[in-house]
């Protein structure tokens, strides 16, 4: 067989077996090689930004890898946006990014280009295959780097002379090794810490964000005192009833250091220190006191539950602990878009188990204390601050599982970015619900510019207005073939929504706002 061959076999092997592609010609004989062989879903992306977000959302869903097929280093450059978002959320993913045949990249053809350096920018592991019997051999090791925890991004370069040529070898899987244990030593000093019962604070992430996460640290809560709290950004985090409310740390600078007034204990779990998105002048970068104390209960590679679990035995916690239930009521409420109450309103419709992929920018940002009460659920969010991410992010979870309804919660500049989504979605016949939050300006950004003590102009409201001409996003969903309509109360959302939740297929609500 070739090499190409015996990367697709490998792959199977090894577990993988979806692709999001977007393959040009150095990648013709891996997709020959697919037509050989049998068992690799692949999924047609219109742009490489889609390719790569859905295979995050895969891989957050899934808890496996799926590949991308990216065409040279202008490809992998065109989608690296969502490949840092996905390394920000630790979701597993496996890129094979076609080049230049060996021989020929002396010549400096159009395409020619440092590829190995485009992917060490945002991969943890990148190899490129020098002969075709290696490519077995480096698609099982990038499938193992792939699966080593927390999630890793894992960048396979495949000249095509290495596809095309014979002497190509089937590698056996690669298990990827056991999440660390967290030390006992780190169990005691931090158990020390917080018996003084001095205001705390956990900072859950990534693995601490799945169910028995949640259960476990509730337990530290209820014991110590400790309040919980997330990142602005979830990667995944299991929410709604039944499920323990974790709110964020506001976005907002002020918002953020008001949150965390008067804490003595910031304890992560899975999570970096509370830092501000931006810096401002003025402004600190750390959120949390500047007298407090940083304790690291567990890396983002390290067994987040067992720590807690271990924390919580430590510390004389009860094994089961009651799961306080949110505060706000969800209801539907009548009149034009206002943030919580649309929360509210979405709160009260949202399906069980259901997947929220959200990107809703300046939109989103009352979503979660009114969703607390919502349907259990999984939510999904942007990490990595690149926009244009729940598009893609909701096509690649709808195909990790069929079998839920997925609710993608877009803005409507972000949205711009991987648009064409929609046509994967469309092609592939996804239940995906898309809300277009259609305010017609980059809001955030209008934001910002007060942020940073600047006051708008005639050339900030140009660059920031959307409305001239107005996105049309009933028309651009229905050129790449979904069905849509357009909504400006709740009441219709809400009429909208309950409709496209009772249906199966793709379907696109613009709301304007």
């Amino acid at each position: 067989m070739n090499g190409a061959e015996s990367l697709v076999r490998t792959l199977l092997a090894s577990g993988v077996d979806t692709c999001f592609a977007n393959p040009g010609t150095s990648e013709m004989h891996f997709v020959a090689a697919l037509d050989k062989v049998e068992g690799m879903r692949c999924v047609l992306g219109m742009a490489e930004t889609v390719v790569t977000g859905a295979a995050d959302g895969y891989g957050r869903m899934a808890g496996k890898p799926a590949a991308t097929l990216l065409h040279c280093g202008p490809g992998f450059a065109n989608g690296i946006a969502n490949v840092h978002n996905a390394r920000r959320a630790f979701s597993p993913m496996v890129n094979i990014v076609g080049d230049h045949a060996t021989y020929h990249r002396a010549y400096d053809a159009p395409l020619t280009s440092d590829t190995e350096g485009l992917a060490r920018a945002a991969s943890h592991w990148v190899r490129a295959s020098t002969t075709s019997a290696a490519v077995g051999a480096d698609s099982a090791a990038a499938v193992q780097a792939a699966n080593t925890a927390p999630g890793q991004i894992a960048t396979l370069i495949l000249p095509a002379d290495t596809a095309w040529n014979e002497g190509g070898v089937v590698a056996a899987p690669m298990p990827a090794p056991a999440r660390p244990k967290v030390a006992p030593d780190t169990l005691r000093t931090i158990a020390q810490a917080l018996r003084r019962k001095e205001p705390a604070v956990l900072v859950l992430s990534g693995h601490a964000l799945c169910e028995a996460g949640l259960v476990a640290a509730n337990r530290v809560a209820h014991v110590t005192g400790a309040k919980l709290r997330t990142p602005t950004q979830v990667g995944r985090m299991a929410r709604g009833r039944g499920r323990v409310p974790v709110d964020r740390i506001p976005y907002m600078v002020d918002a953020a250091i008001k949150t965390l007034a008067g804490t003595k204990h910031v304890v992560l779990v899975g999570a970096k220190p509370p830092t501000g998105f931006f810096a401002y002048p003025g402004k600190p970068s750390l959120m949390a006191p500047p007298d407090s104390d940083t304790h690291v209960l567990a890396r983002p590679e390290q067994d987040a539950v067992d720590a807690l679990n271990a924390l919580a035995d430590e510390l004389g916690a009860p094994a089961k602990v009651a799961i306080p239930e949110g505060a706000i009521k969800p209801q539907l409420v009548q009149g034009k878009f206002e943030p919580e109450a649309f929360a509210s309103t979405l709160a009260a419709l949202l399906p069980e188990n259901c997947i929220v992929a959200e990107d809703g920018v300046t939109s989103g940002r009352a979503l979660f204390a009114p969703t607390f009460n919502a349907a259990p659920m999984d939510w999904l969010q942007n990490t990595g601050g690149a926009i244009g991410h729940a598009f893609p992010c909701a096509t690649g979870a709808a195909i990790a599982c069929p079998d839920r309804k997925v609710v993608c919660l877009q803005a409507d500049g972000a949205g711009m970015y991987s648009l064409q989504s929609l046509w994967t979605q469309a092609r592939e016949k996804l239940d995906i619900v898309n809300v277009v939050f259609a305010n017609q300006i980059y809001k955030i950004l209008m934001g910002e510019l007060v942020s940073v003590g600047a006051k708008p102009g005639h050339a900030s409201n140009e660059l920031f207005d959307l409305a001239r001409p107005a996105l049309d996003w009933v028309k651009l969903a229905g050129g790449m073939g979904m069905e849509a309509t357009r909504v400006d109360t709740l009441e219709g959302f809400a009429d909208v929504f309950k409709s496209a939740c009772g249906r199966k297929g793709p379907f696109l609500i613009e709301f304007r706002i």
